[in-house]
């Protein structure tokens, strides 16, 4: 089996894991998101450039608030598992 050309071993937060998931989690969520907001809303998106600008700001929205809570999400997964290690070492 062939050598990985790279590993990546983060301390904190794993920035790369945060955008990833956030890119994914926003797409998955946040397209039924903005349908759902337009429908209920019942606003009037007659051409694809006012249906473009009303998905910009709304995404940006969405998107903002995924990523605040991946890295919430990845900030207290990794103080728990730095809680966990330490806690499992026995002193001397």
């Amino acid at each position: 089996m062939p050598e990985p050309v790279e590993t990546h071993d983060p301390e904190g937060v794993d920035y790369g894991w945060v955008m990833q998931t956030t890119f994914v989690v926003t797409i998955v969520v946040g397209a039924p998101v903005v349908a759902l907001i337009a429908w209920l809303v019942g606003v009037s998106l007659p051409t694809w450039a006012a249906r473009a600008e009303f998905a910009i700001r709304v995404g940006a929205v969405v998107w903002f608030v995924v990523a605040v809570g991946v890295f919430l999400y990845a900030r207290r997964m990794e103080e728990d598992s730095g809680t966990e290690e330490t806690a499992s070492k026995p002193e001397n």
